[in-house]
């Protein structure tokens, strides 16, 4: 925390230029000027707020939740647990407000003992431990409760959600990102939070166009390691600057999607990230719009094939049986409306296949080599409308 958020001290300012790398046993441990030297006041004074729970097997935001007691983690029955516990879980956590309760095993099963009290917050509360609890009734892995929170950070003004300018959430107001310091490990860190896969470029000047509002922060300083921009050293709440100095990020794309045995990420069999278990999709109602939309989340270029599972041959995993109905126009593929499909329907003889254009198709007419599971060399004649014909060519 910044700027007194807890109230000014008194007396001694004993340290500053404080600089941790976050392995140190105690803050006495990390690099600062001279004891008792310093250039601050007590309006300047820092606070820290230390959380005491966790979400586990998603991202900081989302996950099976977790407390400690004495030495060890417990898990959370889902019994009586609540959209405002949730509030409760997503505050403590520095994120934004929840989206969705889980229960059953959506981010795995956990391991360790299940902690007996059943909670009921108020949803004011700005810690989990200062909730009420009640004894519980016995409570399974099988009903492990899981949360899903707003993330804190945003990519604005590009053509996908994993690019464009980035804006931070802060006192419920989204706020820009000044760029003075601003490089690809700022970046780095902002696509890993996002989980848009790697940092292709950290723009400054504007590039995907001013915000408005406040400019929150400015001189971002991450090393890399960080779970969220947020834990980076930098300065901030509240710059004077000018918003033809907003930075931004291009990510390589979400990672919960990919093509698998195909001849390179842009051509394969279409497998989906649920949580943490990958799957196959089922071909049902699948079409090219919604292959166009798997391919520009993907950062592929065109759709230029949807094929069967005799293409990129049969998953072994999961299937995943949503329909998803795409107009075409979408960035992911979370933005298409999806129904469910029978499973008894599927099975990985209907896996479905994508080929993406990639870099390489920007014309029509192009004729690309590509090479499949089974060593046959195929040649793609693309069409003015980017149709595939395909044709052996041994």
């Amino acid at each position: 925390m910044h700027v007194a958020h807890f109230g000014p001290g008194a007396g001694k300012i004993w340290m500053d230029n404080v600089m941790c790398s976050g392995s140190e046993p105690s803050i006495l441990n990390c690099s600062s000027v001279e004891m008792g030297n310093h250039n601050c006041g007590h309006s300047e004074d820092v606070g820290v707020i230390c959380s005491g729970i966790r979400l586990v097997g998603g991202s900081r935001c989302s996950g099976r939740l977790e407390v400690p007691h004495g030495n060890t983690w417990m898990s959370v029955c889902a019994a009586a647990f609540d959209q405002q516990d949730a509030e409760v879980v997503c505050r403590e956590l520095g994120c934004g407000a929840p989206v969705q309760v889980l229960r059953e095993d959506a981010f795995g099963k956990g391991d360790a003992q299940m902690w007996t009290q059943e909670t009921q917050c108020r949803g004011n509360e700005y810690q989990f431990a200062l909730c009420p609890t009640s004894p519980s009734h016995k409570c399974s892995h099988d009903n492990d409760v899981s949360v899903v929170c707003a993330e804190t950070v945003r990519l604005v003004g590009g053509k996908s959600s994993c690019a464009g300018r980035v804006e931070v959430l802060h006192d419920g107001q989204w706020g820009t990102v000044h760029d003075l310091s601003w490089d690809m490990t700022d970046a780095a860190v902002v696509c890993r939070e996002l989980n848009c896969g790697k940092a292709l470029s950290a723009s400054k000047n504007a590039h995907f166009g001013e915000g408005s509002g406040k400019i929150w922060i400015s001189d971002v300083q991450c090393t890399g390691s960080e779970s969220t921009l947020k834990n980076c050293r930098f300065n901030g709440w509240g710059i004077k600057a000018t918003h033809t100095e907003d930075a931004g990020v291009i990510c390589s794309g979400y990672t919960d999607l990919r093509l698998v045995n195909g001849p390179d990420i842009c051509s394969g069999r279409v497998e989906r990230q649920y949580f943490s278990k990958w799957g196959t999709v089922c071909d049902a109602c699948w079409d090219m719009r919604a292959a166009s939309v798997l391919c520009r989340q993907l950062n592929c270029g065109i759709a230029v094939s949807v094929v069967g599972s005799d293409w990129f041959g049969e998953g072994s995993d999961e299937i995943w049986a949503d329909v998803f109905d795409c107009d075409g126009h979408e960035t992911k593929l979370s933005e298409c409306s999806i129904s469910s499909w029978s499973r008894a329907e599927c099975s990985h003889r209907r896996d479905v296949g994508v080929i993406c254009s990639s870099e390489f198709i920007l014309q029509k007419d192009l004729l690309i080599l590509c090479y499949l599971k089974d060593k046959i060399k195929y040649k793609y004649s693309i069409s003015s409308h980017y149709t595939c014909v395909i044709s052996q060519h041994v």
